[in-house]
């Protein structure tokens, strides 16, 4: 059975494999049929295409022939025009040689007979310069003959001549440019100062050598002169001040020409009064504490003196004598307020001139810094303060400029100079020091009454400090043409009888007026 199973078996794979080879055989025909099938196709498209790329290669060929033929002729064309153009240029450009070169031709002929006529002219000049100088010499030889002199002499007394007249011109002109530039600087003087007045206007306060202590009642008087005159005596001694005790009422005055011991005095006197405890241990303790309370004024004082004016580097016992300047008066004024109004004058001025502000400031500052200790050493205020200055390191320019402003010694530098200004312009202030203020005001009224003693003033006015006066006077006396005559002769009269600085301007005002009513 199972042989006949293989046998069976094996016949289906022969069959099988039978049948694989044919079917194996009959796919590859197939296939190269296809293949020849298709290769006959490509070859045909092949030559297809060939044909269609040598067609288009020749038609290619054709329009590119004809592009060139027209590109040469293009070309041709355009080499042919700008050589043209070039003949052309060049045809004009030898015209344009020839006409310059005829142009050329023209100007040397002109010149040559320029240089001709130059020439003969010349030749005519040169025949007159002889004759000229022929009849030069002659000239000279007759001047000689008439005047006696060679020509080495006659030159000589020429720039004689001329040397001196150009001397007399020249010490003219000198004259002239030292009178310009006086006027000039009398202006400019006179604008600084002005400007350092007006930026540096202060009100100005007498003071006096004497204080008034208001007392509540005048039982007060007794309390205060004690038991047989002990408590007055006990302040006297402590203070150095008088205590003046008269018939004012409710009023005790302090008199003592040290304005500290004065304030110490009246401080302690006030705060007794105050107190009502009032015996010789309280007396001496109150003049203690306002002693103390002085010497705190005084340092502060200094310090604010030196802060207002913009100054540092100050030593501590300036400071404290410029406080004490605080309660120094001079002629009536504050010296500490006239210090400090000198540093402000000087230094402005200096600002003006261009020199250093703080050297000016400090040096008026300190120009009165002896005056705060006048009464205890010997010797004038110039002398101590260049002492003080000096001890204390301050430079030369400020130790000068308080030699100098007084005089006491001559002023050479700009600073002294500014310091005496400034000096003479705060003391100068109206109302600045009693005495300037009556010598002003009688300066004022001496100018009025020399001006009414003039027939036809009706009146004048002084103004502007005495710088000028006004003056009306009458029409119907004085004329247009007489008003210059009477302002000079009243100018002149002012000159001859008076004293007063710089100039005052005499201005005459003559008016008529027509006055009616309508009814």
């Amino acid at each position: 059975m199972i042989e006949y199973i293989l046998t069976g078996l094996g016949a289906l794979v022969v069959g099988g494999v039978v049948t694989g080879i044919v079917a194996f055989k009959a796919g590859v025909k197939h296939r190269q049929k296809s293949a020849e099938a298709a290769i006959g196709s490509a070859e045909a498209e092949a030559e297809r295409i060939l044909k269609e790329a040598k067609a288009s290669a020749e038609s290619r060929k054709k329009e590119t022939l004809l592009e060139a033929k027209d590109e040469i002729h293009r070309l041709r064309n355009e080499a042919e025009r700008e050589l043209k153009e070039r003949r052309n240029e060049v045809v004009r450009q030898e015209r344009r040689i020839q006409q310059k070169e005829e142009s050329l031709d023209h100007k040397i002929e002109n010149y040559e007979a320029k240089e001709e006529a130059i020439a003969k002219k010349q030749k005519e000049i040169d025949t007159r310069l002889e004759d000229v100088e022929n009849l030069k010499k002659g000239q000279f030889e007759m001047l000689e003959r008439i005047s006696g002199f060679t020509v080495e002499q006659a030159k000589e007394y020429l720039l004689k001549s001329l040397s001196e007249e150009l001397s007399h011109e020249k010490a003219l002109k000198i004259n002239e440019f030292e009178a310009q530039l006086k006027d000039e600087a009398d202006s400019r003087a006179r604008n600084l100062i002005s400007h350092a007045i007006q930026r540096v206007a202060a009100d100005q306060v007498s003071e006096t050598t004497v204080s008034a202590v208001p007392l509540p009642n005048d039982e007060m008087k007794g309390r205060i002169i004690g038991r047989e005159g002990r408590n007055i005596r006990t302040i006297e001694t402590l203070t150095g001040v008088d205590l003046i005790i008269d018939d004012t009422p409710e009023a005790i005055t302090l008199s003592g020409f040290d304005p500290v011991r004065r304030e110490i005095a009246r401080i302690a006197l006030e705060r007794l009064i105050s107190d009502g405890r009032i015996h010789p241990a309280r007396i001496e303790e109150m003049v203690e504490k306002a002693r103390r309370e002085v010497e705190a004024t005084i340092k502060s004082e200094g310090e604010r003196a030196v802060l207002e004016t913009g100054l540092h580097g100050m030593h501590p016992e300036i400071l404290k004598l410029l406080g004490r300047l605080r309660y120094r008066t001079s002629y009536g004024q504050n010296v500490l307020n006239h210090s400090m109004e000198v540093a402000f004058l000087s230094g402005i001025m200096a600002s003006e001139l261009g020199i250093d502000p703080e050297v000016a400031r400090r040096a008026g500052l300190l120009h009165d810094i002896g005056k705060s200790v006048d009464h205890e050493v010997e010797g004038s205020h110039i002398e101590i303060g260049v002492d003080i200055a000096r001890k204390y390191k301050e430079s030369d320019a400020v130790i000068h400029a308080i030699q100098a402003h007084h005089g006491d010694v001559e002023a050479t530098t700009i600073v002294a100079c500014l310091v005496q200004a400034a000096d003479a312009i705060s003391a100068a202030r109206p109302g600045a020091r009693r005495e300037n203020l009556e010598n002003y005001i009688k300066r004022l009224e001496k100018l009025e009454e020399v001006a009414n003693e003039f027939n036809g003033v009706e009146r004048s006015f002084a103004i502007q400090a005495g710088r000028e006066i006004r003056i009306l006077v009458r029409p119907e006396v004085v004329s247009d043409d007489q008003m210059t005559l009477l302002a000079r002769d009243i100018a002149k009269k002012i000159e001859d009888t008076l004293d007063y600085p710089g100039q005052i301007k005499v201005n005459l005002i003559r008016e008529n007026r027509a006055v009616d009513f309508a009814k």
